[in-house]
This record gives C-alpha cells, sequence and structure tokens, in this order.
C-alpha cells in the first residue's frame, strides 16, 4: 500500500511580506531635529524606517556610528550642516549622510527621513 500523503501544518498566523504606516497619525517624539513621526519603527524590523519631521530652528549637530540617512526636504528653506559646512536646501532637496558626518538642519522645514539601517536611539551622538 502506498503511504498516507499528510498535509503540511498551516501557520497559526501568517507574516506578511509588507507593512504600511500612516505617518501624520502616528505620535511626534522629540529628536535632535525637532519633532519625529517614526513609521515601521517596530522590534522585528532592523532594516529601515522611515520619519517624518517638523525641524526646529535650533536643530542640535549630531552624528551616527553606524546609521546612514536620507534627509528630503518637503517644506520650508534653510541650511544643511554637514561636517562644518554649510548647503542651502529647499523642497525637493535630498542629502545622502553616512556615518560618522555631523550633521543638522537650520531653519525651519519639514523633511522625510530614512535611516538606515533601521532607527536605534543608542546610536545618536553629541560632541
Amino acid at each position: 500500500m502506498p503511504p498516507t500523503a499528510v498535509a503540511p501544518a498551516v501557520p497559526e498566523k501568517t507574516k506578511k511580506n509588507f507593512m504600511i504606516t500612516q505617518l501624520d497619525a502616528v505620535p511626534a517624539v522629540p529628536c535632535p531635529c525637532g519633532m519625529a513621526r517614526r513609521g515601521f519603527a517596530t522590534p522585528d524590523n532592523e532594516l529601515a524606517t522611515i520619519h517624518l519631521v517638523d525641524i526646529s530652528i535650533d536643530a542640535r549637530t549630531h552624528y551616527h556610528k553606524k546609521m546612514t540617512e536620507i534627509y528630503l526636504v518637503l517644506e520650508g528653506e534653510g541650511f544643511m550642516e554637514l561636517d562644518g559646512e554649510r548647503i542651502p536646501v529647499k523642497p525637493m532637496t535630498s542629502i545622502f549622510i553616512k556615518p560618522g558626518c555631523r550633521h543638522r538642519l537650520v531653519g525651519k522645514c519639514r523633511i522625510v527621513n530614512i535611516p538606515i539601517p533601521a532607527f536605534d536611539p543608542h546610536d545618536e551622538w553629541f560632541d
């Protein structure tokens, strides 16, 4: 007699291959730059996060040892300080910030920030 076929076990909960966030509905938290709404900041996600950030005029210079950041200016104008150099920014300016680069945005702006790997509050350093 042929062996009886056994159906594979079905997991109780299937994990999806995507995540969705409504950034304007995520609670804002203080950060060195102003107030940030951090999307996809979950314990099981180490790949990347996305932040909607309202930059304060007094953003604090900081750097990261492991994290790369990509800024996209949505609203406002000002200057991006990158290792002491001031670069003018306006809507649709994008900045790629490598680990170790001391940076801050000066001026009242709204940006999207994409940290890679996912944001880690222990990777914010100040001189």
